[in-house]
């Protein structure tokens, strides 16, 4: 649908700009241009931004028909006088549309000017702009990689809106789709409301007498915040005036936040000033989602989040991986690290801390209830905790990402609460099941209301009167039972879960740690309501599961020599090192000890010749995240792994059993799933296990960073398929990988 001649009334820096990309990307086949002055005409000709200009859209109009374009880009109270023009001279087939910032006043101004909104208009906002201003100022490159909001209406013809939307596609702009109210909200806080303030700011120190070298001696920060202000005034006048509602009422949040900053730095109250500057800096390095009032966003790389990004591993056949390595913090005791701190009174500080996604999350969901977090700053965190009851409601969904730990455990938190919670993650979480922590929730009195088949989004009203259980666990998950305990808390009475078999137990030790008994008898764990938090400092191990990529390396590929130092041990986590000896790896611990009630060691695991054995199914909770890189052994073995009793491994990120079998399939490595686990035929000594190929993770990191190891005795390269979210769980693997020795490239699409 490439257009055919584009009309461009008003030919500045926003209008010029289009005029220049479309010429050249050759998506029109003529541009004409219309101002109101003659000079402007003949300076557009002659810099080749138009072909021909006029001073009136009469007189081109009778030329216009099907597949040409009007783009009005006038300032915003001017829009009605040119669509008055258009609405006398313009044939219904052409395509209108426009640039002006505020769309319902452009919306008011077409239903004055047809009495109707017609179906060739298609409102739109280019989201760019330059300090310059002016025909002069056209740069073909403006709208590439920018954003461009298109307001569609009921009434939008769908050949029109098709032929914008490709429009701007052709000059490498993003489009995106937006309601006309929303926009105009949306832009009142994050160029209108800054745009007023930075005016204002440069007015009132222009006429500040005492002030004459405010500007002779301004740093970079004023500069770069009141650059802003060299807009065009008369552009910046009439968007006020007709977005008036929406900047008011930004206005009037600003200036009450405003007014209890001053309050705060009159009466010294630092906690909450460095509340303001710690959520500021966290919602500005996560903008994207501030924008949409969630509490979090993944890192941004080339102009995409992580997810959005296709992030390819091609790893290269052979080698060995040699010498000392610290992974990073356990993931496990990063979530209950930020949480519970945040619920205790003082500050607790913590090292360690994993900077991953996952992690990240929880972090940012708490700092979004109001809880005043420094850092991360290369593992350091001090949480400013508020108490048991001290959260406060977040100001929209609370957005977790890729991590099922932050949404289960927090469900449990914010069935406690006064206020209302929205829990949302990405595609993948939306996937994973919710009712296992939901069902006995809504036993302890939570009302709680779930996505299809119990998955997210998960939403918990507050205020409910919570009651102590006797829950018996169906199936054996540290996520479930923490879920449950962390609500005991505030529940009447005494909570007590019993699980099936062992796991990870991080949740009482930690609870513990902090001052709040945990009783522990068996199977069984319980609590009394009633009690608090004191805050403490914490020192997060290494993650024995993201070491455990680097010890089944080792154990596969021969010459390998690795010592992971300061890994957790915590015995319902050990089950990796348990299972791997059985298969009869070389696996020493030293340096053994405890800290902060967590205990460690290093490990060193040097290559050895393995053979399969029937995983014991009382080590299945202990190694359950660690199955992905554990088949990866058994592939390298010496006869068959037999697993069972693992059905969890279908309900993780992915479907880990199916994931894994096919990807081992594809590599030519016999790998039979069961309903609860899998059978693998191990290839022993033969040096090349697995052939080369394309796997696919399905977007799970622990199948991905599984596979990449697996290349070490391979015969070709292998390459994995949707790598992004390795960022969760492991930032630094690509990293350690490639310094231990293994030969990995990453590509991004």
């Amino acid at each position: 649908m490439a257009i055919n001649k584009l009309v461009i009334v008003g030919i500045g820096l926003i209008g010029g700009s289009l005029a220049a990309a479309l010429k050249k990307a050759g998506a029109c086949r003529e541009v004409i241009g219309v101002a109101r002055r003659q000079v402007t005409c003949d300076d557009a000709v002659k810099l080749g931004v138009v072909d021909r200009a006029y001073l009136s859209i009469g007189e081109v109009a009778a030329e216009l028909g099907e597949g040409d374009v009007v783009f009005i880009s006038v300032p915003t109270l001017t829009v009605e006088a040119i669509l008055k023009q258009c609405q006398q001279c313009l044939d219904s087939a052409v395509t209108i549309t426009d640039g002006a910032s505020v769309k319902g006043s452009v919306l008011t101004a077409a239903k004055n000017a047809y009495g109707e909104l017609p179906s060739q208009l298609v409102l739109g906002h280019p989201i760019a702009g330059s300090e310059k201003s002016g025909v002069t100022a056209a740069n073909p490159d403006l709208y590439r990689d920018h954003r461009i909001i298109i307001t569609p209406t009921e009434e939008t013809g769908r050949d029109h809106l098709q032929r914008v939307t490709q429009m701007w596609e052709s000059v490498d702009a993003e489009v995106l789709v937006m309601p006309v109210a929303e926009h105009d909200d949306v832009l009142a806080a994050t160029s209108h409301l800054p745009h007023a303030i930075a005016y204002s700011l440069v007015d009132t120190l222009a006429h500040d007498a005492e002030n004459e070298n405010i500007f002779r001696y301004a740093a970079g920060g004023f500069r770069d915040f009141t650059r802003i202000a060299s807009s065009d005034p008369t552009m910046w006048h009439d968007i006020m005036l007709a977005n008036r509602d929406s900047v008011l009422k930004s206005l009037d949040l600003f200036t009450d936040n405003l007014t209890r900053m001053r309050s705060a730095i009159e009466s010294g109250d630092s906690e909450y000033l460095l509340g303001v500057f710690t959520r500021a800096k966290a919602a500005r390095d996560h903008f994207t989602k501030m924008l949409a009032k969630q509490a979090y966003t993944a890192p941004v790389q080339d102009g995409k989040t992580m997810q959005e990004n296709e992030i390819t591993y091609r790893v290269s056949p052979g080698g060995q991986v040699n010498g000392q390595i610290r992974v990073p913090g356990d993931k496990s005791i990063s979530h209950r690290s930020i949480m519970l701190g945040s619920l205790a009174e003082g500050v607790t500080e913590v090292e360690g801390f994993l900077e991953g996604e996952d992690a990240l999350a929880t972090l940012q969901a708490f700092r979004d209830m109001g809880v005043v977090i420094e850092g991360p700053d290369q593992g350091q965190v001090r949480i400013h905790g508020v108490g048991l009851n001290g959260l406060q409601a977040p100001p929209g969904p609370l957005y977790v990402g890729n991590s099922g730990t932050s949404m289960r455990l927090l469900a449990g938190l914010l069935a406690g609460q006064s206020f209302d919670t929205e829990l949302t993650g990405d595609e993948s979480l939306s996937k994973r099941p919710m009712n296992r922590v939901a069902n006995p929730l809504r036993e302890m009195g939570a009302e709680i209301e779930t996505g299809e088949n119990g998955r997210p989004p998960v939403k918990i009203k507050g205020g409910q009167a919570l009651k102590a259980i006797d829950y018996d666990m169906p199936m054996a998950s540290a996520q479930v039972k923490s879920c449950v305990l962390l609500a005991g808390m505030y529940a009447d009475g005494v909570t007590k879960v019993t699980e099936p078999a062992p796991t990870r137990d991080h949740t009482e030790r930690m609870l513990n740690g902090f001052g709040y008994e945990v009783k522990r008898e068996g199977a069984m764990a319980e609590l009394t309501s009633g009690g608090s938090l004191k805050a403490s400092k914490i020192e997060v191990p290494a993650d024995i599961s993201s070491a455990t990529f680097f010890m089944v390396a080792a154990a596969i590929a021969p010459g390998s020599d690795v010592t992971l130092t300061h890994v957790g041990i915590n015995p319902t986590r050990d089950g990796v090192i348990n299972i791997l000896r059985a298969m009869g790896a070389d696996i020493t611990l030293d340096n053994q000890r405890e800290v902060g009630g967590e205990p460690v060691a290093d490990i060193r695991i040097r290559y050895a010749s393995l053979k399969g054995i029937e995983i014991p199914e009382d080590q299945v909770p202990l190694a359950i995240d660690e199955f992905p890189a554990l088949f990866v052994a058994a592939s390298c073995a010496e006869g068959e792994t037999v697993l069972t009793g693992a059905e969890e491994l279908r309900v993780k990120e992915s479907d880990r059993i199916q994931v894994m079998a096919d990807g081992l399939q594809k590599l030519g490595v016999k790998a039979e799933p069961t309903p609860d686990g899998i059978v693998i035929q191990g290839k022993g000594s033969e040096a090349g296990v697995f052939g080369g190929g394309e796997v696919e993770s399905h977007g799970d990191h622990r199948i991905a960073m599984s596979f990449t190891i697996a290349a070490l005795r391979g015969t070709a390269e292998i390459k994995i398929n949707n790598c992004a979210n390795v960022a969760t769980s492991f930032p630094t693997f690509v990293d350690l990988a490639t310094g231990a020795g293994i030969t990995l490239k990453v590509e991004s699409a």
